[in-house]
């Protein structure tokens, strides 16, 4: 339900501002989406959506799935009828599969550079869940849907909760220690930005489950400490035996580039607002034909 929510709330805005003047033959017509790059595509059944809702005498008959490589020059689907609904119809429908195939295609560049590691989008997204989506269908990890999703302790809600001439390591410490473990300990994010942070928020951690004899594991989100300061946190959470207590994620100014690094650096994933934004859509054209 959150997802057809979310749909249906970009594809009325889309279609509003597209406007439904413009002239057209009233008469059944029948056109091929062809891709002009090889890409994996993404945005399948939101399409099915937007022509149910606002095109219904339009009807698609995909020659791909949601999720697999076209090639180029390939055919993505078939869509017919209403000429005028589907002149209507085709900048809306091309911008939302070439916007989510490029996301898509950009998700698997990354995966297939990270290897075993994971690689996870951001909540940076501009298209809501639909980006999130896309990522998943390129093989990536979509981390927070929302602010519901997980309790995720930042340096601003640190900074801004500190009492009195308490330092930003010591309000970490004791944000970790007022945590609500019976609401947030399946899925806790806490950015760190030291060493010393990290340990800290580990050791804590640790100290509460073992008390709780429970084995959830927190996420450790290390804040622009680089492939360098990330491994050494990883070893030195392994000398303090601590490692199995955390998910240690790398973030901050990642780069396509620099992901063979940060593959033998120790840390479970690294998160970046990259895999989808600024990213060029999947080229494709529209080719119409009369019946």
């Amino acid at each position: 339900m959150m997802m057809l929510e979310s749909i249906d709330r970009w594809m009325t805005a889309m279609v509003s501002d597209e406007g439904s003047g413009g002239e057209g033959p009233d008469v059944s017509m029948e056109a091929v989406v062809i891709s002009k790059e090889r890409g994996v595509i993404c945005g399948t059944f939101v399409v099915d959506r937007l022509l149910e809702i606002h095109y219904p005498s339009c009807s698609a008959e995909w020659r791909v799935s949601e999720g697999s490589m076209v090639e180029v020059g390939g055919e993505v689907l078939r869509i017919s009828g209403n000429g005028a609904e589907m002149l209507r119809s085709e900048r809306v429908l091309l911008n939302i599969i070439g916007r989510l195939s490029g996301i898509s295609t950009n998700s698997s560049r990354w995966i297939n550079e990270a290897g075993s590691m994971g690689v996870a989008s951001t909540r940076k997204v501009d298209w809501g869940l639909l980006d999130k989506w896309a990522v998943h269908v390129g093989g990536g990890l979509t981390h927070r849907l929302s602010r519901e999703d997980a309790l995720m302790i930042k340096d601003s809600e640190v900074l801004s909760s500190r009492v009195g001439d308490e330092t930003e390591d010591e309000a970490l410490a004791r944000l970790v220690l007022e945590i609500d473990m019976d609401t947030n300990s399946f899925f806790t994010v806490i950015e760190v930005r030291s060493v010393e942070q990290a340990l800290t928020v580990a050791d804590i951690w640790k100290r509460i489950q073992t008390e709780r004899e429970s084995s959830e594991r927190v996420v450790i989100l290390l804040d622009n400490l680089g492939p360098e300061l990330s491994s050494l946190v990883s070893r030195r959470l392994e000398e303090e035996g601590l490692r199995e207590w955390c998910v240690l994620e790398g973030s901050g100014g990642i780069s396509l580039e620099e992901v063979k690094e940060w593959r033998t650096c120790g840390v479970d994933l690294i998160s970046t607002s990259s895999i989808n934004r600024g990213v060029f859509p999947l080229d494709l054209s529209m080719r119409f034909r009369g019946e």
